[in-house]
């Protein structure tokens, strides 16, 4: 195999006797530099927006998210569940609950999502990033009891940060039917007051349907006392998922953050195979260039080849050298692409070149968001070679 690729590398660089040929050879290298520099961007810029989608939800979701396997609450006095609080792996245990309500503010009412959450609801996620406002994040106090509304329900609802009126809440009575004469009998009826917060994630699943409010007002007003919709947790440093969920048995349902949104993260990894097989066909079309190339080169060396198989080269070992001289062109052009495109997605990073908008403030983000993974630039350095081997041997075999 040595003398074969010495002839392969002294085809691939020096000069040939017709100038089309080096250009034809330049072109199948650039094709497949630029190929797979594309490849490496678009699943770059995925992997940006996967991580903003996730860094967007981190403010509302837990961690962890404890809910039942099987029916809708979950007993706060079950052995487990006390087991579970005092285990060595949970950091923050928070309680919540959660139920639809109709939230009436002046003439306008809404239907909304109401989540109780107990007092450490603060040290659970990133919820004090999204907050907005210059109070306390209070949800209780004597009495009283407050409210911290998503923004965009804020602004549905017609209420100010500060509104003087507390904000009526009703819920249906569990068991009862409306009662059309008098149809407020048939809810449980609450206020709700001004806490001087409103929470902001840029979801509109959260900003415009969600009311925070304390554990206990939810499950009095829902009829649930000591009963919990969900169990949200915070891991210690050391703390493991595996513990949790041989505490727990397969009678709850244990799921991280992409788990709790699995359909947006779903749609989002279909999509990114999909523009990874679409690339991968302009990549194979890009390998044809090659195909071409060594055409061309086994026409201006056919004297070449009459003598090696003169002195006893076999047509195996001719093939090789034609077959070196491809994958030496498809490996020059994979590892020229990945070293230009890192280089593009690491200064984007940092500089932020390419902007999305006209302004500041137009988007989340100001400009694309990009993350180089090592297991997929592996997966685009193989599919490189796999789909440049076809063509070379191809082309080495004709």
């Amino acid at each position: 195999m040595k003398y074969e690729l010495l002839i392969a590398k002294r085809y691939l660089f020096s000069k040939k006797s017709h100038a089309a040929i080096n250009i034809i050879s330049l072109i199948a290298v650039a094709g497949v530099a630029v190929a797979t520099m594309a490849m490496v961007i678009v699943m770059s810029v995925f992997n940006g927006f996967q991580g903003l989608v996730a860094d967007l939800f981190t403010g509302f979701d837990p961690e962890l998210r404890i809910t039942p396997a099987h029916g809708s609450t979950i007993d706060l006095n079950d052995d487990k569940i006390k087991a579970l609080e005092k285990l060595s792996d949970v950091a923050v245990f928070t309680p919540v609950f959660e139920g639809q309500a109709l939230a009436i503010a002046g003439d306008v009412q809404k239907v909304v999502v109401l989540k109780g959450v107990s007092d450490n609801f603060v040290s659970q996620s990133n919820i004090l990033d999204a907050l907005y406002g210059d109070a306390e994040p209070l949800l209780h106090l004597d009495v009283l009891e407050y409210c911290i509304p998503g923004m965009q329900l804020c602004n549905q609802l017609g209420l100010p940060l500060y509104f003087t009126q507390p904000l009526q809440i009703y819920a249906p009575k569990r068991g009862e039917r409306v009662n059309m004469a008098n149809p407020k009998a048939s809810f449980n009826h609450d206020e709700l007051n001004a806490s001087g917060l409103v929470f902001s994630v840029h979801q509109a699943e959260y900003d415009s349907e969600y009311i925070l409010c304390s554990l206990g007002f939810a499950q009095r007003l829902f009829e649930k006392e000591g009963c919990a919709t969900a169990l949200e947790i915070k891991l210690t440093d050391s703390g493991k998922r595996d513990n949790i969920e041989k505490l727990l048995g397969g009678t709850f349902k244990v799921q991280d953050r992409y788990e709790q949104q699995e359909d947006v993260f779903r749609i989002m990894q279909i999509e990114k195979l999909i523009s990874f097989a679409f690339l991968c066909f302009i990549l194979f079309v890009a390998c044809l260039n090659i195909m071409g190339s060594l055409s061309m080169l086994k026409i201006e060396k056919r004297d070449d080849i009459q003598t090696l198989s003169a002195i006893g080269s076999t047509t195996k070992q001719i093939r090789s050298i034609f077959a070196l001289e491809g994958l030496m062109i498809i490996l020059g052009g994979a590892l020229f692409g990945m070293i230009i495109a890192i280089a593009m997605c690491l200064l984007q990073q940092h500089y932020g070149l390419i902007r999305m908008g006209q302004g500041e403030g137009s988007f989340i983000i100001d400009a694309y968001p990009v993350v180089v993974r090592t297991m997929d630039m592996l997966t685009i350095f193989i599919a490189v070679v796999l789909l440049g081997g076809v063509s070379v041997l191809f082309a080495a075999r004709k």
